[in-house]
């Protein structure tokens, strides 16, 4: 039989909110320290985060209890309204997570928690450990219990259409090798075939007619016909007839973001990723959309992937750079700033987007790299 924990989870954890959600979050709802209520200590500031945070913890079943601080920047009056949090509980098992809240709230905190008996821990974002301050304990892992949702919900970020985990189809194995492995030689007619399908996206049509140059293109008949025998269009003539708005999608260049989705799929049980995602939509509390190609967590932190096969090194096509900037703000927004972001390119990049991407902290697979990227996730991670 597994033995009983040395330290029983405290009844009682009390958060100091702060734009960090999964700091407070993680500890609340892991299974070996998942207390019965969460007293949330809450500046005028972070009002919207600590919603965030009430509506998870109700919905996985700890009750939660608010303290809106009147003045934040007045040490007497947090310790006055902490103080009151440990009179009102007197007798009960209290811990406090210092990991939030600002400096003079950490501070009160830790003062009122000496004076009160309370267990006090800090969240190591780093070893995603629980590092206690008190003399009889050391460090306690955390377990890996969070999903996606009620990872993004303790940002006040809500799902618009559910989670995507696209299965495994046999039909694209070959054609998704070919083009990964052939990157040099493909990048123009799949620039051809992009635009094709782009147009009869634009049209709203399953339809797209080849100019007189693209029909007389082998590089492009060849790749129509490997997009052919996977069962994503069919050609007559100089017609091309996409099997359905779906498999359009996939041909303008939903098959990237398949490829990495599967890729991460692959590594699912070696890297220990917790859930997992593709066409992930996300709505913020004024109901603006943020796409994710492909989203996971691993070690409690979200990893969000882009996936581009437009030509992004060439001066008169979309600016790598801007991609970069929307992808590194979307990291900080969406998940914080345990959060990482990976650019996926089947094109090469410029030395100087190379350098803003590593300014940004911004992983790069690009061109070739596409052959290893099942490596570069790897390391990506385990980092």
């Amino acid at each position: 039989m597994p033995q009983a924990p040395r330290h029983p989870a405290p009844q009682i954890h009390v958060c100091l909110v702060s734009d960090q959600a999964a700091a407070n979050l993680l500890p609340a709802l892991d299974p070996a320290l998942k207390p019965r209520e969460v007293v949330l200590m809450v500046s005028g500031k972070m009002r919207a985060r600590a919603d965030a945070l009430e509506s998870v913890l109700r919905e996985a079943g700890v009750g939660v209890s608010r303290v809106d601080l009147a003045d934040e920047h007045d040490y007497a009056r947090l310790e006055t309204a902490l103080l009151e949090v440990a009179s009102e509980r007197d007798g009960q098992s209290i811990a406090l997570n210092v990991t939030g809240g600002t400096k003079l709230m950490a501070l009160a905190a830790q003062a009122v928690a000496v004076a009160a008996n309370w267990a006090v821990f800090y969240v190591d974002v780093d070893t995603d450990e629980v590092i206690w301050l008190v003399p009889d304990r050391h460090r306690q892992p955390l377990q890996q219990q969070l999903r996606l949702r009620h990872y993004l919900g303790g940002y006040g970020f809500s799902l618009d259409e559910g989670i995507e985990r696209p299965r495994r189809e046999q039909r694209h194995d070959d054609l998704l090798r070919t083009l990964i492995t052939q990157v040099g030689s493909l990048e123009q007619p799949l620039a051809q075939l992009n635009w094709l399908a782009q147009q009869a996206e634009d049209r709203r049509s399953l339809h797209a007619t080849l100019t007189e140059q693209q029909a007389d293109s082998r590089a492009l008949d060849a790749l129509l016909r490997e997009f052919e025998d996977a069962g994503a269009l069919a050609k007559e003539g100089a017609k091309l007839i996409f099997a359905s708005e779906a498999e359009r999608d996939f041909v303008k260049g939903g098959w990237l973001e398949r490829h990495v989705f599967q890729t991460v799929d692959d590594l699912s049980r070696e890297l220990g990723l917790r859930d997992k995602a593709a066409n992930l939509v996300v709505l913020d509390s004024g109901d603006v959309k943020n796409e994710l190609d492909v989203a996971f967590l691993a070690r409690n932190r979200l990893f969000v992937i882009e996936c581009k096969t437009a030509r992004m090194d060439r001066p008169e096509a979309p600016k790598a750079n801007d991609t970069l900037f929307k992808l590194a703000e979307i990291c900080r927004r969406v998940g914080g700033l345990g959060t990482r972001g990976m650019l996926v390119s089947y094109r090469g990049l410029r030395e100087e987007e190379k350098r803003l991407a590593a300014a940004l902290r911004i992983e790069l697979a690009t061109g070739g790299e596409l052959a290893r990227l099942k490596e570069k996730i790897r390391g990506w991670v385990g980092r």
